[in-house]
């Protein structure tokens, strides 16, 4: 581990510390690289699809349009409540042709009010995730599966998330990435289509649409804030990310 990737490390609060002979060692296994004495689970499984008569709404051409007009779309959407308490539409950021995107859950008062997904602590820490793996924010696609903010930071409603999910695939399609790194229960719930615990998605490789993208699941960032114990099963699932992201699984 270089320099420069300690203190990523230590920006996302993991500790790390030298031996005698100076060699840098990461707290959590496999940090230097993703060794094979790190064994984690590879389960490769296909979400349920959901019929496009529940993705797009009667006479809608989402799954058509073009970056501009999706931010269009997005944009003067009115298709649920959350239109009349939002700020502004959360669209996504990064790169249009990125090899990774990430997806969380919905925007937060943060988020709302500046139009971008993951600012704030939970954006850095974010940041510094994917610094650690080699990755600029803009380096990456970031998006939500809800682009309004839903009141009080509750939990996305189901009529909610159908009518914000043909968005959300067509951006999927558009970047057409190697890999999706789902952030968080929500993100994991309403992507894979499953009810299954965080604990028990994490370490498996599962994909995603009609070009079967690999998707692995790993905890939130504002999570991570609230519980950093668990900072270091986040660095695990991003080296499996990684491997995945380059054929390894």
């Amino acid at each position: 581990m270089d320099d420069r990737q300690q203190q990523y490390l230590q920006a996302m609060g993991i500790q790390t510390w030298s031996r005698r002979d100076a060699t840098t060692i990461a707290a959590s296994p496999g940090a230097a690289e993703i060794e094979s004495s790190v064994e984690m689970p590879v389960v490769a499984e296909t979400a349920p699809e959901v019929s496009e008569s529940v993705r797009l709404p009667p006479g809608d051409e989402v799954h058509r349009y073009n970056w501009d007009q999706l931010k269009g779309a997005v944009r003067q959407c009115i298709a649920c409540d959350l239109h009349t308490t939002r700020k502004n539409t959360v669209f996504g950021v990064g790169d249009e042709h990125a090899d990774w995107m990430v997806v969380g859950e919905a925007p937060g008062a943060d988020e709302d009010r500046q139009g971008e997904p993951f600012v704030g602590r939970a954006g850095q820490l974010l940041n510094n995730m994917l610094l650690a793996i080699g990755l600029k924010r803009e380096q990456v696609y970031i998006a939500n599966i809800l682009k309004c903010r839903p009141p009080n930071n509750r939990d996305p409603r189901p009529e909610e998330v159908v009518k914000c999910e043909p968005f959300l695939k067509r951006q999927v399609e558009l970047v057409n990435p190697k890999i999706i790194l789902a952030v968080g229960r929500v993100a994991a719930h309403n992507l894979l289509k499953t009810d299954s615990s965080l604990s028990q998605l994490r370490g498996r490789c599962f994909y995603y649409g009609e070009h079967n993208t690999p998707v692995v699941v790993t905890y939130h960032p504002a999570y991570l804030l609230r519980s950093p114990k668990e900072k270091r099963k986040a660095w695990q699932d991003l080296l499996f990310a990684q491997s995945v992201s380059r054929g390894n699984h």
